[in-house]
């Protein structure tokens, strides 16, 4: 432990504020601009709807687009595997053929129409790309067995022993990597996608990655979100990571494990290993963890819509699971037909509100140009209080949360704050000078728009 770091840190934590500063950008591609201050939606086409198709999804565009969404993530969209199948439907990352469309979801001319309608509306639309491994009937596994991993006795084997429905590619082949490519270019040019999540991106080679953005870029350019997290994603291709460590600090937040003061470290931490433009992508929920290891509610327990509101205005982009906004308190089986119960949209207007003023805030974009604004606002007799405010030209949002379960009155004493702000989800006006006294219930949250 670098004591010495620590120390500083609680220094200005005393001292009450902590500026995240930025360093130089240095980076082969540019972030597409549209990404600036989008929400991505992760769409579960199987689940979505009682048909789990293409065509009965898209009369959710309108709703999803009002409520804030820029960019919608199709999980996979491709024909799964029937060997080593794993439950009646399978899983969506067992891919039998990297250029067709799973006829489950409906056909080629379906998904282009979807895609089509998502632009019009302002969508962008990414595509979930599983470069690792394969179905074990893919027919790649017999024309080109050489481009798989295989054991002592010449058989083909999955990446790791519990995922037994599919099969490891090995990328010491250039035959693989560049089929992969191409196949990503297809999707480019056949369907218009905007971009690719890369699933399982830490267990593909980074070279890979470095080579097949250069390639990609030059057909259109494109948005690239890894399954992965560490710097060198972002040195390696990628616009975006997965927020993992943050998820798992809300969790243990939540179970009163950590508190806030975890929190301010963790972003602290973060500049010292990140640069400028290095975003994250922040959640509480997604396939895997819904599916796995417990819904928000499971996880989160009351403080559910706290740490969305912490999720879309701290520095990163938010992401939306299906059903969130329906508050789905449901594991949905990953392998069957399970899908979203729709009856109502308890959290909608919450979303709706917070997304919104993502897309339109200009404090809140996303760190593109490495030109923004992050100050921590810590009170050291509120160990449980989380608050900050972001900045940029003429616009400022106050963000104050109370992670934990007790009622606080909390004072909020910052000179350079000061103005009249409204509350985003109450409209409540304050004006703020030297102090301002607030009362935040336990998991309360306020969110003060300039």
């Amino acid at each position: 432990m670098n004591y010495l770091r620590y120390s500083l840190f609680f220094f200005f934590l005393l001292v009450g504020s902590l500026t995240v500063f930025a360093q130089p950008k240095c980076d082969a591609w540019t972030t597409p601009k549209w990404a600036e201050n989008a929400t991505i939606y992760e769409v579960n086409i199987r689940q979505y709807t009682p048909e789990g198709t293409f065509r009965a999804f898209e009369p959710n565009l309108p709703r999803l687009r009002a409520m804030g969404v820029d960019i919608l993530w199709l999980m996979p969209i491709y024909p799964i595997g029937v060997e080593g199948r794993k439950g009646s439907y399978g899983s969506y990352y067992a891919v039998k053929d990297y250029r067709a469309v799973n006829t489950e979801f409906g056909n080629m001319d379906d998904l282009k129409h979807l895609i089509n309608a998502a632009h019009a509306q302002g969508f962008k639309v990414i595509l979930d790309w599983v470069a690792n491994h394969s179905a074990p009937d893919n027919k790649l596994t017999k024309e080109h067995p050489g481009w798989y991993t295989h054991d002592s006795l010449g058989q083909i084997i999955p990446p790791v022993p519990d995922w037994n429905d599919v099969a490891d590619f090995n990328y010491d082949e250039k035959g693989l990597r560049d089929y992969q490519i191409e196949s990503m270019k297809y999707w480019l040019k056949e369907a218009d996608v905007d971009g690719f999540r890369c699933d399982v991106a830490m267990m593909v080679p980074l070279d890979f990655w470095r080579d097949c953005r250069v390639a990609l870029d030059k057909v259109k350019k494109v948005f690239m979100l890894a399954e992965a997290e560490g710097p060198e994603f972002h040195r390696s291709g990628f616009d975006m990571t997965y927020g993992w460590d943050y998820m798992n600090l809300c969790n243990k937040i939540a179970k009163g494990q950590k508190s806030a003061i975890d929190l301010y470290q963790y972003f602290y931490d973060f500049d010292d290993v990140y640069w400028d433009d290095d975003n994250i992508m922040y959640f509480t929920s997604n396939h895997d963890e819904n599916s796995w290891n417990g819904t928000e509610y499971e996880r989160l327990g009351k403080g559910v819509k706290a740490f969305a509101v912490l999720s879309a205005t701290v520095p990163g982009m938010p992401l939306v699971y299906s059903g969130q906004e329906s508050a789905l308190d449901h594991r949905l089986a990953f392998f069957e037909k399970d899908s979203i119960n729709w009856d109502s949209y308890p959290l909608a207007d919450f979303y709706t509100k917070l997304l919104n003023l993502k897309r339109k805030s200009k404090a809140l974009r996303v760190k593109m140009d490495g030109d923004y604004d992050f100050d921590f606002l810590f009170e050291k007799e509120y160990p449980n209080i989380f608050a900050f405010v972001r900045h940029r030209d003429q616009d400022q949002v106050l963000t104050i949360i109370n992670l934990s379960d007790k009622p606080i009155k909390y004072k909020l004493k910052r000179s350079n704050i000061e103005g009249e702000y409204t509350e985003l989800f109450s409209n409540q006006k304050i004006r703020v000078r030297d102090e301002i006294e607030l009362h935040l219930e336990p998991w309360g949250y306020k969110v003060f728009v300039q």
